[in-house]
């Protein structure tokens, strides 16, 4: 995001869908639900875009499947396919992640530079990191929507799978202190 973004812009565009597509659900069934999530998507990627003049790689990614994979639900009114969307958008960021370090291309450094400084070591632990969690996150969603209700499963897309994202990067604090660099000389005299 540039420097003047507003506050609420990340927020609203990444979590929004989500939230339409839960009280969606909760109003009316999963097929209901999967047409909401590609609508509010694209109106997100429409926020993006005007607020921003770019839309950011992930969230294109993630657009793209839910239009592909949702579109098949639909089109099929088959669940199987919306399902499947989350373990599809988490295996490719890992096989994205994952795949840079075979190049030694720490390639969660370009995304979150502006916010975290860390030296080199630090910047493959947390891609490592971020890479081991997105695969497991898809192998645990295949594993909660062939195993529980479509109930279960929605509260565990629309909550779980949050909780646990925050949890997983709290406990990152540990590697970004250990891999900052060490401040300048100096810096903390005024």
């Amino acid at each position: 995001m540039s420097q003047k973004s507003p506050v609420w812009l990340k927020p609203a565009v990444e979590f929004g869908p989500l939230a339409v597509f839960f009280l969606a659900y909760m109003a009316f069934d999963l097929l209901m639900a999967t047409a909401a999530l590609m609508g509010a998507t694209l109106v997100s990627l429409a926020v993006w875009l005007l607020v921003e003049k770019r839309v950011p790689m992930m969230p294109l990614v993630t657009a793209v499947v839910v239009g592909v994979f949702g579109g098949l639900t639909l089109w099929l009114n088959d669940e199987t396919f919306i399902k499947m969307k989350p373990t599809i958008v988490q295996a490719l960021f890992s096989v994205i992640l994952l795949g840079g370090l075979l190049f030694n291309k720490p390639l969660l450094k370009p995304l979150f530079a502006a916010a975290w400084s860390l030296d080199q070591a630090g910047w493959r632990k947390l891609t490592l990191r971020f890479g081991i969690f997105f695969a497991a996150m898809a192998i645990l969603n295949e594993i909660v929507w062939r195993t529980q209700t479509t109930d279960f499963w929605v509260s565990f897309k629309v909550f779980g799978v949050m909780l646990l994202t925050v949890v997983f990067a709290a406990s990152q604090a540990f590697l970004l202190r250990d891999h900052s660099p060490p401040e300048p000389e100096g810096a903390d005299e005024t």
